[in-house]
């Protein structure tokens, strides 16, 4: 199943939450997203610095990743960056494809 590493900002709203539900309470509620569109939370990390929330979720597709993202988004309580990971195996498939490509200018 495809992972996706997710960070996350919280914004207004979205700290005074955490403030009041902790860290497990929103661990729990990313556990229900991920759980309602068929994936799992692999882990996720509180952190200081620029990003608040890294989330590895393992999710069936590019469109349930989406859609998480669309939904955390839609609520202007969070901020998401979302980055497809790929195993070394997927990356072994990519080095044998050959596609043809013309560089800009030639």
């Amino acid at each position: 199943m495809p992972k996706y590493l997710v960070q996350a900002n919280l914004v207004g709203a979205g700290i005074a939450g955490l403030r009041k539900a902790g860290g497990t309470g929103r661990r729990a509620a990313v556990d229900r997203l991920a759980e309602s569109l068929g994936g799992r939370v692999e882990a996720m990390y509180f952190a200081f610095g620029d990003t608040d929330v890294y989330i590895i979720l393992e999710l069936p597709d590019a469109a349930s990743m989406a859609a998480a993202a669309l939904t955390a988004a839609a609520s202007g309580e969070v901020a998401v960056k979302t980055t497809v990971l790929l195993t070394a195996e997927e990356v072994d498939a990519a080095t044998k494809k050959v596609p043809h490509y013309r560089p800009p200018g030639q």
